[in-house]
């Protein structure tokens, strides 16, 4: 029998930042952890699994009924054809949660995953219209540019208030980490471009622009993402402020790709003068993919399921420098610092060991 202390939700627990929360809060002993999905998904021990489709109220009333969590961690989103449908959708699916939720009067804080979008438009106009200064700040005021991370931040806000909870909200950069079927898995995108290069004797081509390739920039290890919504929801005086989450460090894709490269067991290439994007170097290599899961015996014969090369082309395929300033957390108490270079590695490595991608050197 446990007395727990507090009561986790996390609303999206399969997806990359969502798994690792619930990884880190299922082995302590003072929380009691509930993680919701559309579908059933293999879930740390301990960790209570709800399954609703937020975009149906119905099902997430249904679904909620008996949960009373004290700290809610919201990192879902559903990626729609336009930013209008995706100001709706996004809109809907937070609002549903709260109203889910509403008059439990259990929640202290919840907390919101967002992004450097924050600061650089909507897919639509990433980085190509009116943006902020580097490296982004966050007491910068949004753009005028519609944004469906805005519209979740207002019914955030909106419950907040209503509620009497605190809340917190957290823009990454791209997120590396371990989710497979993730809209986002930037680390395992590029192992896996590493593992066709190998197998077709061809170099790890850059798929982003010139200035991405020169300028200075950072990346979120899923880890470090879930660790400063941890500390947020917990940390007592810091609520209802907006955080920067990156590794801490910056680096340029010069230096790092060919590390990566070597890492992955092949030769690179840097960018030409108009991008390659990995939507067009991996066309029509589906049946590839599934040769070569079957050759090594991979978990994943699908390749839209192990790799999102639409989204590693939005964060590369910019001409604008994108860094953003970690100095308010570090400010505030969170010293958490990830090597970038290290958690590539460590990631190429357990996708090895679990058979999401092949053996760089086969055999061993």
């Amino acid at each position: 029998m446990h007395d727990y202390v507090s009561t986790a939700l996390i609303v999206g627990v399969n997806g990359i930042t969502g798994s690792e929360i619930a990884r880190k809060l299922s082995i302590r002993n003072d929380w009691n952890v509930y993680g919701l999905s559309r579908s059933p998904h293999e879930l740390p021990t301990g960790v209570q699994q709800v399954v609703a489709d937020l975009t149906d109220p119905r099902s997430v009333t249904r679904a909620l009924e008996g949960v009373r969590p004290t700290h809610v961690f919201i990192n879902a989103w559903s990626r729609q054809a336009s930013e209008a449908e995706n100001i709706r959708v996004n809109r809907m699916m937070v609002r549903n949660l709260f109203e889910a939720l509403a008059g439990a009067g259990t929640i202290r804080h919840a907390a919101l995953m967002t992004g450097l979008k924050h600061y650089m438009g909507p897919f639509e106009a990433f980085g190509t219209g009116e943006m902020r200064e580097t490296p982004f700040r966050e007491e910068e005021e949004r753009l005028a540019t519609p944004n469906f991370y805005y519209a979740q931040e207002d019914e955030l806000f909106e419950a907040a208030s209503r509620e009497g909870f605190t809340w917190s909200v957290h823009r990454a950069h791209t997120v590396t980490g371990h989710a497979v079927g993730n809209a986002m898995n930037f680390a395992l995108t590029l192992a896996v471009h590493g593992a066709i290069a190998r197998e077709t004797g061809k170099p790890m081509v850059f798929p982003g622009t010139e200035v991405v390739w020169n300028s200075l920039t950072d990346i979120s290890d899923s880890r470090v993402v879930a660790e400063q919504m941890i500390w947020a929801s917990t940390t007592p005086g810091i609520g209802n402020e907006a955080w920067n989450v990156t590794n801490g460090e910056v680096f340029r894709w010069r230096w790092l790709w060919p590390r990566l490269a070597e890492a992955l067991g092949v030769g690179w290439e840097g960018p030409s003068h108009e991008p390659r994007p990995l939507v067009d170097q991996m066309h029509g290599m589906e049946q590839l993919w599934s040769e070569i899961a079957e050759k090594y015996g991979l978990r994943e014969s699908r390749l839209d399921r192990v790799a999102s090369f639409w989204h590693t082309d939005s964060d590369l395929g910019v001409e604008v420098e994108v860094v953003a300033d970690m100095t308010k957390s570090r400010l505030a108490g969170f010293g958490t610092y990830v090597s970038t270079e290290r958690s590539f590695l460590e990631l190429f490595e357990r996708y090895e060991k679990e058979g999401l991608v092949p053996p760089r050197r086969p055999g061993d």
